[in-house]
């Protein structure tokens, strides 16, 4: 399975390791990726997505269910 935030599709980026004498070899940010299970009651089931921290931020924020309708509206299939 992919790295990727399964509502945002954000994945890993690409950059440099910099030493201290400015030497620079290639390295990968990896997306800080939980498993967490989500509780959808007009469904009355529950869902399992690998979301990002910034993500779980936006869906306490916002709420899980506005969350999966934007995603919805911009194509991604949950």
């Amino acid at each position: 399975m992919a790295r990727k935030d399964q509502l945002t599709g954000k994945g890993p980026m690409s950059g440099n390791h910099v030493s201290h004498a400015h030497n620079k070899a290639k390295r990968r940010f990896e997306v800080n990726l939980q498993k967490k299970r989500f509780y959808l009651p007009d469904q009355k089931r529950w869902v399992t997505l690998r979301v990002s921290a910034k993500t779980l931020k936006t869906i306490n924020k916002k709420g899980i269910e506005a969350v999966l309708s934007e995603a919805r509206k911009q194509g991604i299939k949950v």
